[in-house]
């Protein structure tokens, strides 16, 4: 099963990395989180990782009705972007497939938030 829409650009890392937070903001979500996991990696278990970033996205209006028709939902949030080096010092930008991730949750009203999640994620990762 797909869970994400993924490609990979012709940008560097750092060009991908603010292009995905400008499309991002674009769609009406912003970055609750940051992770490095190039640094984290470094610091946590002293070994080299190639540049990898965890965005983790919300768009507040989609949230709150999906949160509205499910609490438990909040366990699937924010929907999470990555934007990493491959092994060729590519970069490939990432969105998780929010109606794969919600297809756990039994309840017919998240469906359509889902699927207006996964259109403004597949534009943005369209966009960079």
């Amino acid at each position: 099963m797909a869970y994400s829409f993924t490609r990979q650009v012709d940008l560097s890392f750092e060009q991908a990395l603010q292009k995905v937070t400008a499309e991002l903001q674009r769609e009406g979500f912003g970055v609750l989180t940051e992770i490095d996991v190039q640094a984290t990696m470094k610091k946590k278990l002293n070994v080299q990782y190639k540049k990898y970033k965890i965005l983790g996205a919300c768009n507040p209006p989609l949230a709150h009705q999906a949160l509205s028709a499910e609490p438990l939902v909040g366990l699937l949030l924010p929907c999470n972007v990555v934007v990493f080096e491959n092994a060729q010092g590519k970069t490939v930008v990432s969105a998780i497939d929010a109606q794969a991730m919600l297809s756990v949750i039994d309840r017919p009203e998240v469906a359509p938030i889902a699927a207006e999640v996964n259109k403004k994620l597949k534009r943005v990762i369209e966009n960079v």
